[in-house]
């Protein structure tokens, strides 16, 4: 029998308790007969002041996540969607595909989905049609240590990275409270001298502003919640185009 509700894709989503944005962007983008099932990484919303305090966050991400993904497989999900970021990029290229490896054997063979790869996916698929894209400039909401991480990933993969905004969130569940206005200043300060923008960090609610930002700057601008969920459908040849969302979900 199929689900009633999502009878093309069930997709199981993992993301942290304190984040907020991801369940609603990704609700936003969802096709017909496409349901998304949140399990919950239980963390506490502890202050980031620091390098240390951000590892002390990171590290109470990693010990609740399997328990998430092992939650998750209960409802039966045709594939896993990592609806958190900063682990996707640690330790760079290398550090991705060994998490990748793992969370694909914890979850019995699926398909897991993870934002730093989904992100290099959107680059490539924007370079399908923008040209070749080398120079980037990446917003994200963490501590210099992260932004570190984040930056290795791409740099791994052969892009140079011109420019790098770390926002510096004061807690996990802080970070959705950074406005607007704030992620528009980020973006047109890593805007000169790139091909494109790239966003990281699944509570920064940017996927409408990146679809703003495009047309403003005239460039490709890449939130990685639309990213992610993206190469979620295609990966699960699921081809539905959507307006409002940007170049890469209208169009790729």
């Amino acid at each position: 029998m199929t689900d009633s509700l999502g009878y093309r894709m069930k997709f199981a989503v993992v993301a942290p308790s304190t984040n907020t944005s991801v369940e609603p962007e990704y609700a936003a983008m969802q096709p017909r007969g496409v349901t998304n099932h949140f399990s919950r990484i239980a963390i506490p919303d502890t202050r980031v002041t620091d390098d240390a305090s951000f590892m002390v966050m990171l590290e109470t991400i990693r010990a609740a996540t399997f328990d998430a993904v092992d939650v998750s497989l209960s409802m039966d999900p045709g594939c896993i969607v990592m609806g958190m970021s900063a682990e996707t990029f640690w330790d760079g290229a290398e550090g991705a595909e060994r998490l990748h490896r793992r969370l694909v054997e914890r979850a019995g063979g699926l398909p897991v989905i993870m934002g730093s790869t989904a992100v290099d996916a959107a680059i490539k698929a924007y370079a399908a049609t923008h040209g070749a894209i080398r120079r980037i400039g990446i917003i994200t909401p963490y501590m210099p240590v992260g932004d570190a991480n984040v930056r290795k990933f791409f740099e791994d993969q052969g892009y140079e990275v011109v420019n790098l905004v770390g926002l510096k969130s004061p807690s996990p569940m802080l970070i959705a409270h950074e406005s607007r206005q704030v992620l528009k200043r980020a973006a047109i300060q890593v805007s000169e001298g790139v091909d494109a923008i790239i966003q990281a960090g699944t509570n920064l609610a940017f996927a409408e502003v990146a679809a703003a930002a495009e047309f403003w700057l005239e460039k490709p601008v890449i939130a990685i919640n639309t990213a992610t969920y993206w190469h979620a459908l295609r990966t699960m040849g699921i081809a539905d185009q959507m307006d409002g969302f940007g170049h890469l979900l209208a169009n790729c």
